[in-house]
């Protein structure tokens, strides 16, 4: 699977975990690069705290375009530390 926004490979891996129809990628397969922290936090009340990433391409921003579970909830702990994508990010297989 690959994630492409901007015409850029930001995840690349044959190991994501799909949960609720987005797939999430290993973060060692995501490349770093393209990643800006973000002060965005949400909760899931089955997943826990989210944290999010801006996407950065070139001159572009893709805000909050990324997250991820740092400390998922014992129900999520497969996808702790995965990146899931969306806000236009391309998921192709």
């Amino acid at each position: 699977m690959k994630a492409i926004w901007n015409n850029a490979v930001i995840a690349e891996s044959d190991e994501t975990k799909i949960v609720e129809n987005n797939h999430y990628f290993p973060m060692a397969s995501v490349k770093q690069e393209y990643l800006e922290e973000s002060e965005t936090h949400t909760r899931c009340p089955w997943k826990g705290k989210a944290s999010y990433f801006n996407i950065k391409v070139k001159d572009k921003v893709n805000e909050d375009a990324a997250w991820y579970y740092p400390q998922a909830s014992h129900a999520a702990k497969p996808i702790e530390n995965y990146v899931a994508f969306w806000n236009g990010v391309e998921i192709t297989g």
